[in-house]
């Protein structure tokens, strides 16, 4: 059972990946890099959309596993866009290195708090 410790520590990781994609547009202003948030806020969504979508029976035990497949696939997708998407500036010369260092460091922060938030916070289901 996570507590509040936990909480505390989820925010003060996600204020700083917030914080260093804010940066990086601010400080060269160039505001691209903010399409990283974007991208990591809605990667959870096809997994999560997915695995609701796939609710297996008590009598199938594997059905709807494409599905599931299917959304950790767009997931996966969404993840891998957010760290390309800034390297792909700054190769075009749209930003510089240190916006792209930046913005995939605070990415890569902010997407591994909403990892950790929903297996810290997950329920378990018992029949």
């Amino acid at each position: 059972m996570a507590g509040l410790k936990t909480i505390i520590a989820l925010s003060f990781v996600l204020a700083i990946g917030f914080l260093l994609v804010i940066l990086s547009s601010a400080l060269w202003k160039n505001y691209l890099p903010l399409l990283v948030v974007a991208t990591y806020v809605v990667a959870p969504l096809p997994n999560w959309i997915c695995s609701r979508a796939a609710n297996s029976d008590d009598f199938m035990e594997n059905g709807g596993s494409g599905v599931v497949d299917f959304g950790r696939f767009m997931t996966g997708f969404l993840v891998v866009m957010g760290i390309a998407l800034p390297a792909l500036f700054a190769h075009c010369g749209m930003i510089s290195y240190s916006a792209m260092l930046m913005s995939i460091v605070g990415g890569l922060l902010i997407y591994g708090t909403i990892i950790s938030f929903s297996m810290f916070f997950q329920e378990d289901e018992e029949f």
